[in-house]
């Protein structure tokens, strides 16, 4: 489901975009045989303005905020579950422990979409000790603006809110297929409110952060234990209540994830109340001179052009 109209919308909205997921999307989508004139790679580079144009367009914000990675496995996390996106980690002489496995080909651009966002007016706005998500999450929770979360990761749904008017633009299926997700299709899509998710996320486990999950519960029990007895909590109370109904193999399952499901909610609920810098993320504030002069060192014109005009129409 996507907006077609190129209207600005009635009421003013702010576009938080989940960086690191628009360019890793983008980088393994554009063929890299996409190279500047000196032979740097430049695919996800490419791939980020044109994925800029494209929103830009099509849901005409007022405010973009590229929200990023400053620590994408931050220690406290880690501490309260090691096996926290362990999968993603090199250990690496040169590099040092817990680097993020990043292919070559993408590191040395992530500098360049970087600059190439600052040359845009778009603001980059990161935490010390945090995530992109936990970004986002503040901003989300704070802004005097109805608000559009681009993500492709799916934890960030525990921040739909109808109420306050925010909204995942999903683009787990790719920038052709965007899902807009508000309350009522998040529950049609997995049968859980946006504030059960966090929940519904730790007993479902996810393979891709290295979070195990409740043995034997998967997708479909996590829902149906959320829909009877409302949130974690009350799974748990019911599991050690004998005079509750809950089948015995429920209960042994959770008395045996007792330990995980004690630390696991803090990891995938996202922080809300980090001190982040102020930023101007209003749009038509582009350095044309640093657009373009970037655009001609990477032979990126065409992108960069069309990433200009979206954010000045």
């Amino acid at each position: 489901m996507t907006d077609t109209s190129h209207a600005r919308p009635a009421t003013p909205r702010r576009m938080l975009l989940d960086t690191a997921g628009v360019y890793f999307r983008a980088f393994y989508s554009v063929p890299d045989t996409v190279t500047a004139p000196d032979g740097t790679p430049v695919n996800a580079v490419r791939g980020t303005l044109d994925a800029i144009a494209r929103l830009v367009a099509e849901f005409r914000p007022a405010e973009v905020v590229a929200c990023w990675d400053e620590d994408w496995r931050p220690q406290w996390r880690v501490d309260l579950i090691p096996s926290y996106k362990t999968h993603r980690v090199a250990e690496q002489v040169e590099a040092g422990p817990d680097v993020e496995v990043v292919p070559d080909p993408l590191s040395v651009q992530v500098p360049i979409i970087e600059t190439a966002l600052t040359a845009l007016g778009i603001p980059v706005v990161g935490a010390a000790e945090h995530e992109a998500d936990d970004v986002i999450g503040t901003l989300a929770s704070v802004s005097p603006l109805p608000v559009d979360v681009v993500t492709g990761d799916r934890d960030l749904f525990q921040l739909i809110d109808d109420a306050r008017d925010v909204r995942v633009i999903y683009t787990g299926r790719g920038m052709s297929k965007l899902e807009i997700l508000t309350d009522e299709a998040l529950v049609a899509k997995y049968g859980v409110r946006p504030d059960q998710y966090a929940d519904f996320a730790a007993m479902r486990g996810d393979a891709s952060d290295g979070l195990p999950g409740v043995a034997g519960v998967g997708e479909k029990g996590a829902a149906t234990l959320l829909q009877q007895y409302g949130d974690l909590a009350g799974i748990l109370a019911a599991a050690g209540d004998p005079a509750i109904p809950m089948p015995a193999g429920q209960r042994a399952r959770f008395a045996a994830a007792a330990d995980y499901l004690a630390v696991a909610p803090k990891v995938v609920q996202v922080v809300r109340d980090l001190d982040l810098p102020a930023f101007d993320a209003r749009i038509g504030r582009a350095d044309e001179a640093a657009c373009r002069a970037l655009a001609e060192r990477y032979g990126l014109t065409s992108s960069m052009n069309r990433a200009l005009a979206a954010l000045a129409a």
